[in-house]
């Protein structure tokens, strides 16, 4: 064991003997139950969670402060001011600038820390409370007791709120849930005492999948494994820890080779010249690793789109009489099923079964797309045509969104077997596979901007990928929702659609 695993080990909390390599590890180290609490981290979701349980908790809150001072206090013709004074209240405490670091894990679960969170955006709910009420000419006493009440309500919910919030945090199921997965590229000491790091003292936070590295050794394999686990298992984030005499160019090679996993990437900074200081630090625990690749999309921003994609069911729902329509016309036009199934690569690059209108003659389905539709194709049969031209033979991906394996908006998925220049999609362009680390959608930037149906060449394929890229860097709620409306206003009747 080397000689900075055995002062940590010991619970020393002098660290002035440390290695260089391990001189970010703070100077003050906490041992409980052998982790290190010396540190923070802040989970994507967490701190928005809390962020609007605060807020449902202060609006029940004022509703039983209402009821309260309604039945035993305010006569009717008082009721009034007292309602405005309590959404005043509650208004300021929802503007109150959040100070979102004491929201970080493990500070969330800590008492004094969730105080000095809480104080401020209370204390001011008061002071505005009680000022609304003296600007109505309410008698100082009786504003100063209806104040009371106002803070007595809003405190002990608060306090029951973060009680059980305390409580689901430290559940075995939550703590692992929270704790970000991490793998290691490297097998040389630096990255052997990081994993070693990350075992004992880090538990909390991170659970380490493992460590890879090409040469072998003691890893659990190589890099195209990890791409490969990190398919079947979610990965947050990706730590490169070779030692310094690999070099920079060895980084960025590895860095090429993850470009289509869906974790954030990390280096340690002594692999980084000096013309790449002016990228971003981010603290992971003890250490301060350099930003290589983010995730396109947070968790929270996940969460915000999905929730988003749920309209889909109010869709369905809206469009069930002219789904029932062209499902009698395909069945009444040709035998054999109404929905075509047929494999798609998807998000993370895993396959799915996409729903479509079955648009083509039964015997005569592709299933694996090897040969692409064209606008005169003689196996797409009389109803096909017409709502392929209409772009109603996708409306059956909505249930693909229900199911979570299609978004609205989003790259459009294509079949393994695709083509374009007589290559596969990938072969044909290295970028493609950027493509997966957001949800396929029903429609999508590059749609509506006019490249859509069939890939023809390699430069058809650049101009889709380089759009799909264009909208991942740019997601926004209200980019989808603009896409949306373009969608309806230019691709319906599109000359494309075939």
């Amino acid at each position: 064991m080397s000689e900075a695993l055995r002062h940590l080990k010991n619970g020393e909390t002098d660290l002035s003997s440390l290695p260089s390599g391990l001189d970010s590890i703070p100077r003050r180290v906490h041992t409980a139950r052998g982790m290190d609490d010396s540190f923070s981290y802040r989970h994507p979701v967490l701190p928005q969670v809390v962020i609007l349980s605060d807020a449902f908790c202060v609006c029940l809150a004022v509703v039983a402060c209402i009821a309260w001072q309604r039945i035993y206090d305010t006569p009717d013709e008082l009721s009034g001011a007292l309602l405005l004074a309590n959404i005043m209240a509650a208004g300021a405490f929802f503007l109150f600038p959040k100070n979102v670091p004491l929201l970080d894990i493990p500070d969330i679960t800590r008492a004094s820390v969730q105080i000095r969170y809480l104080l401020p955006p209370v204390a001011f709910g008061e002071v505005v409370f009680c000022t609304v009420l003296v600007m109505l000419s309410w008698p100082f006493g009786v504003t100063v007791r209806m104040g009371l009440e106002w803070l007595a309500f809003v405190v002990a919910i608060l306090f029951v709120e973060r009680c059980v919030g305390t409580y689901i945090l430290h559940t075995p199921t939550m703590t692992r849930r929270l704790a970000r997965k991490v793998a290691i590229i490297g097998s040389g000491s630096e990255a052997t005492q990081m994993a070693t790091r990350i075992n004992t003292r880090m538990q909390r936070m991170f659970r380490l999948v493992g460590t890879f590295d090409d040469q072998g050794g003691n890893s659990d394999g190589t890099v195209e494994e990890l791409v490969l686990h990190a398919r079947e298992d979610h990965i947050d984030a990706v730590i490169i820890c070779f030692p310094p005499a690999c070099g920079q160019q060895h980084v960025m090679d590895v860095l090429w080779r993850l470009r289509g996993v869906l974790a954030d990437v990390y280096v340690v900074p002594s692999l980084m010249t000096e013309d790449c200081h002016g990228w971003p630090v981010e603290r992971f625990g003890p250490f301060s690793l350099t930003v290589l690749q983010r995730r396109p999309l947070s968790e929270w921003d996940m969460l915000e789109k999905r929730a988003f994609d749920l309209t889909a069911s109010v869709l369905l729902l809206a469009l069930a009489p002219l789904l029932t329509l062209v499902a009698l016309a395909i069945k009444l036009d040709s035998r054999g099923p109404v929905l075509f199934c047929q494999p798609r690569q998807g998000f993370n690059n895993r396959y799915f079964n996409v729903f479509k209108f079955r648009s083509m003659y039964t015997d005569m389905s592709d299933l694996d797309a090897a040969r692409q539709t064209s606008r005169t194709d003689p196996r797409v049969t009389r109803v096909g045509k017409w709502i392929r031209r209409l772009s109603i033979d996708e409306l059956p991906q909505l249930f693909n969104v229900l199911r979570g394996e299609m978004s609205l908006v989003g790259p459009r998925p294509h079949a393994p077997q695709t083509r374009a220049g007589g290559q596969l999609l990938h072969e044909a362009m290295e970028e493609y596979v950027a493509r997966h680390r957001v949800q396929p959608g029903i429609t999508g930037w590059a749609q509506i901007n006019g490249s859509r149906g069939e890939l023809v060449t390699r430069d058809d394929l650049c101009r889709r990928v380089v759009l799909d890229l264009e909208y991942i860097r740019a997601w926004s709620i209200w980019l989808d929702i603009k896409i949306i409306f373009l969608t309806i206003k230019r691709e319906i009747f599109s000359r494309n659609a075939f």
